[in-house]
């Protein structure tokens, strides 16, 4: 069994499809030479593609986090919650420094985002956002374990949607909920952002019922 994706999960580092995000990402290798900046490829676990049973599908690289480090959720306040959690429901190991040779491990999950590059402000646009699910789509195809996915915000949960081939009202974004479509069972959660957190629109509580719901489904799933 396929312990990778296919290379069509995988924009080129020089990616010029969303000539906006291209021209942000040169800027900043201008000013951060050390920086990964480019496409931020998927996080997969320990046995790869093949183990998955829980996706995890963000918004775009933070950029001083993933567009920095290279890997999801890897140097800002949102990987801080989001590994912890992770961890605290069986689906990652190790310590997590916010680098990526940490020894941080994921166990039968994987993270993806629904645009691979860092845009300004944190806002990809509608073309852009479209343009980049030619690379999420493959990684969906390509999880052939696959039984859990989770939606972090509106924006990474439409495109996942999007990419499934299913329609808005087969899975409305509401923090909490869960809907089954096909062999998929989607929980949607707001961001783990830190100004979702700040705010309180994001409690960790909130957080981590979404993960316990995530586990007792992926555990469902592996039992049936």
């Amino acid at each position: 069994m396929a312990t990778t994706l296919p290379a069509a999960a995988y924009p080129p580092s020089d990616c010029p499809i969303c000539p906006r995000l291209a021209a942000f990402r040169h800027e900043w290798r201008a000013k951060e030479p050390d920086w990964f900046n480019a496409p931020v490829p998927p996080f997969l676990p320990v046995g790869g593609a093949a183990s998955v049973r829980l996706l995890i599908s963000g918004l775009a690289p933070g950029l001083r986090g993933a567009n920095r480090t290279g890997r999801p959720f890897t140097g800002d306040y949102a990987g801080d919650l989001l590994y912890s959690t992770l961890k605290s429901f069986g689906f990652a190991r190790g310590t997590f420094e916010a680098r990526p040779d940490d020894s941080l491990e994921l166990l039968e999950a994987a993270i993806a985002n629904a645009v691979r590059c860092v845009p300004p402000q944190n806002k990809p646009t509608g073309p852009e956002i479209n343009a980049c699910r030619r690379f999420l789509t493959p990684v969906l195809d390509s999880l052939p374990a696959l039984t859990v996915i989770v939606t972090l915000g509106r924006i990474a949960h439409e495109s996942t949607l999007r990419a499934l081939g299913l329609r808005m009202a087969d899975a409305p974004f509401k923090h909490g909920a869960a809907a089954d479509a096909g062999r998929y069972r989607i929980i949607a959660s707001y961001h783990c952002s830190r100004y979702n957190t700040n705010t309180g629109r994001l409690t960790p509580e909130m957080f981590h019922d979404v993960f316990r719901a995530a586990r007792a489904a992926v555990d469902s799933a592996q039992a049936r």
